[in-house]
């Protein structure tokens, strides 16, 4: 049972769970909209607003904590100068998840993660 369990393994090992939300992470600053499993964005959603709240501040120790989680200089960047700046009125909430459809190969459901304009 996973009752009060802080986070889905998403059948992983630590490392492969890790490099899985650094690159989607990556991919979801790049592109700012992506399609993935209900259950990846899920975790994703999570990692990726603390990235956000973080990189609101914009000093250096910002850049060396998120770069440290992301290991993108480009995403990095685009982060700090682009996206944070938008939610500095904000308090969380940077993100949405929309179920669109079962996958056809597994039916594993997907859902579209993007930024909140």
């Amino acid at each position: 049972m996973r009752h009060k369990h802080g986070y889905r393994k998403l059948g992983r090992t630590s490392a492969h769970r890790k490099a899985l939300l650094k690159n989607l992470a990556i991919a979801l600053i790049e592109y700012e909209k992506i399609e993935t499993g209900v259950f990846k964005a899920k975790e994703l959603q999570s990692y990726i607003e603390k990235l956000v709240t973080t990189a609101k501040q914009a000093d250096l120790n910002t850049h060396r904590y998120v770069f440290a989680h992301l290991q993108s200089k480009s995403a990095t960047k685009k982060l700090i100068s682009e996206i944070a700046p938008r939610y500095l009125e904000r308090n969380g909430g940077y993100t949405r998840i929309q179920r669109t459809r079962l996958r056809r190969g597994d039916a594993s459901p997907m859902a579209i993660i993007e930024f909140v304009s």
